[in-house]
């Protein structure tokens, strides 16, 4: 697929078929990830793949948005490998990196006719503590991965897109 369609086309799924994500799709998936780009190259996302039956209802008992996907990736980051930006204390990478490893996992999955679903609702302490995170691993979100069931279509605005001119500016 060209890579401009793959921008346009991919939407977020939310209803899965009763159909598993072939291992080699979810390997070229979370190969994407661990291409990122990320500060200094210190790599701290950690990528959990939430797939065993046990897995898939524990975060299936944490947030109704695992939408019954047949694989959920749990994406985060080690705290103590983050990059900190010596200019600003409070200014740091972890979510950034993270979040550049999963949008190239969910533009990866699309390719592979994969639908996915950005998920920030979920109670991240919490979830850390279910899966029996380190202290040092911080969640970020959640990517339920699968293939988008019959009749799935993007969400009411979902190609409302707000002109250029009101977002980019040239200076």
């Amino acid at each position: 697929m060209e890579f401009e369609q793959v921008l346009k086309g991919r939407f977020s799924v939310r209803d899965f078929a009763d159909r598993p994500v072939e291992d080699e799709k979810l390997g070229k998936i979370i190969k994407a990830g661990l291409l990122a780009p990320t500060a200094c190259n210190n790599q701290p996302q950690r990528i959990y793949v939430l797939k065993s039956a046990a897995a898939l209802e524990k975060i299936r008992g944490i947030t109704r948005c695992a939408f019954n996907a047949p694989v959920v990736l749990m994406v985060a980051y080690d705290a103590s490998e983050e990059w900190h930006n010596p200019l600003q204390a409070d200014v740091t990478s972890g979510e950034q990196d993270v979040s550049i490893a999963a949008t190239q996992m969910m533009l990866a999955a699309w390719d592979l006719g994969i639908g996915s679903c950005w998920v920030d609702f979920f109670p991240n302490a919490q979830t850390a503590e279910a899966f029996e995170l380190p202290e040092n691993i911080v969640p970020v979100m959640l990517l339920p991965l699968g293939y988008p069931a019959e009749g799935v279509t993007p969400a009411k605005g979902h190609l409302t897109k707000r002109p250029a001119e009101e977002i980019v500016r040239v200076l």
